[in-house]
């Protein structure tokens, strides 16, 4: 069995994670492969000896892997998405600080989870991604978001126009700082934090969110999934941003940018006593309130 595993932040306070897990590896007999700059971190601040294989790239990773563990938080959970593309190869995520919606094994539970994975006990959760294209293919090969994709100003307190329109049919042309198309995953993520709704995995939607309106009546909508969604931005500058997934450039006025499905999907690990439901509810704090 081969594992691959990233990680962003290692250091002398969760090092030992990092050991226990490699430990439970090798009493299993399966064969870890390390992200390169995290092999390096493990040698220097763990004291690791071992040697183990490595990959740098999601070239690298394309076939002969089983498994992908992320540990870390939810955005080491997506970083890593990016490595495995459309190789199918199932995700965990490890959570090394709070509660993730994405990493949400706690380190606690690290034993009693590697069990279940190699007795085969959990099942395959799929989440859509976003495929972002743009006249001037900006982001390249890089053009996939697990979360969301978002338009917004830049360098500028004035609002913005981000025009909208859905299957080539006009929507609406939104006044405010900026647009997040968002999908079932991302819905816990920037489009929460702009009142969007929160929508489980597997729904077979889009979520266009407007990020601090001018008109309180333009509210977020939710689409299908199959229908593309075209975007250009209006305003008294002449670049913008577009992110996907946090990662943000400049983008001229006026230049289309074309949202769609992605063609492939991520299998993510779940068992069956820790559910998407069961996150949100601790997460959110929901029963904490007694008013709840």
């Amino acid at each position: 069995m081969n594992v691959a595993i990233y990680s962003r932040k290692l250091n002398k306070q969760n090092a030992h994670h990092y050991t226990e897990l490699l430990g439970i590896l090798k009493d299993f007999g399966w064969n870890p492969i390390i992200e390169k700059d995290l092999n390096d971190q493990l040698i220097k601040r763990a004291g690791i000896s071992d040697k183990f294989d490595v990959f740098s790239t999601r070239e690298d990773l394309k076939t002969g892997i089983d498994l992908a563990f992320s540990i870390g938080g939810d955005g080491t959970f997506i970083q890593t998405v990016s490595y495995i593309r459309d190789s199918g190869v199932p995700v965990l995520g490890i959570n090394t600080g709070r509660l993730g919606f994405l990493a949400n094994i706690s380190t606690d539970q690290l034993h009693e989870t590697m069990d279940l994975v190699r007795e085969k006990k959990y099942e395959f959760q799929k989440r859509s991604l976003l495929r972002v294209e743009t006249e001037s293919g900006l982001f390249g090969d890089e053009n996939i978001a697990l979360n969301e994709v978002s338009l917004h100003k830049k360098d500028t307190a004035s609002m913005i126009t981000v025009h909208a329109s859905l299957d080539d049919k006009y929507l609406n042309s939104y006044w405010a700082d900026g647009l997040i198309v968002g999908t079932p995953t991302g819905s816990t993520a920037y489009n929460l934090s702009c009142g969007g709704p929160i929508v489980t995995p597997g729904c077979q939607i889009h979520l266009l969110t407007p990020i601090a309106p001018h008109n309180l009546n333009v509210r977020p909508m939710v689409v299908p999934d199959h229908l593309p969604i075209k975007l250009s931005v209006e305003g008294r500058e002449r670049r913008y941003l577009i992110s996907i997934d946090g990662k943000s450039l400049s983008i001229p006025q006026g230049e289309e940018v074309l949202v769609k499905k992605a063609e492939f999907m991520i299998n993510v690990i779940k068992f069956q006593d820790n559910n998407f439901l069961d996150t949100i509810r601790n997460k959110m704090l929901w029963g904490i309130d007694k008013r709840n």
